[in-house]
């Protein structure tokens, strides 16, 4: 699932995910770096939207909206995606529209870490430089990958009020992954919050 339902309140309230990059809107690309995934591309891929939905039709693939009212933000889209997946897949993808550098080994390395160590979640963690200059690995856990069983464990949680990915993921089995290995491209999880950070981005 493509998450591209939130606000974008600081980059003025334009749907972020139709913004260009690179003379494509950012959705799209986030849809063909999961088709070019070396594990071969996810058995369904979506969008969830909340708002110019035929938009987002045009780009060929299903589009969703959050199931619970008011933006409570990314783990509505988790939600819906883990619900499209009930009965059908056994693990649900997550990756947000604004980082259009994301790896394409994310889905081959996720998995082999969640399966290997037998966990129900596992998510990436990205190398940051700090302000003296050391780098520090960080959790990206608007990237994750889940066993779909949790779908109900996440309504629970989000009708009691929960409304942060680390505290819900915390809960269960989970495994972060370190992507700083040599040949990891070091801006690969940069998201873009705003407009200067769209254009500062583009160049290679």
């Amino acid at each position: 699932m493509v998450l591209a339902g939130g606000r974008a309140t600081r980059m003025g309230g334009v749907d972020k995910g139709l913004q260009l990059f690179r003379g494509q809107p950012l959705a799209e690309i986030a849809l063909g770096r999961l088709r070019l995934q070396d594990c071969g591309a996810p058995g369904l891929i979506g969008i969830n939207a909340n708002r110019n939905q035929m938009h987002y039709a045009n780009l060929g693939v299903p589009v969703w909206s959050d199931t619970v009212p008011d933006y409570p933000g990314p783990l509505a889209g988790f939600l819906t995606a883990l619900r499209q997946c009930e009965g059908r897949y056994p693990y649900m993808l997550t990756v947000p529209c604004d980082s259009p550098l994301f790896p394409l080994d994310l889905l081959s390395r996720l998995a082999t870490a969640l399966i290997t160590e037998k966990c129900e979640i596992a998510m990436p963690m990205a190398p940051e430089v700090q302000a003296d200059g050391s780098t520090l690995l960080r959790p990206q856990p608007v990237f994750c990958l889940v066993r779909t069983e949790l779908a109900d464990d996440l309504q629970a949680f989000i009708e009691s009020g929960g409304r942060k990915i680390g505290a819900w993921t915390a809960r269960h089995r989970q495994i972060k992954l370190g992507f700083d290995a040599q040949g990891d491209d070091t801006r690969a999880f940069a998201n873009i919050n705003t407009l200067d950070e769209l254009h500062d981005s583009e160049t290679p």
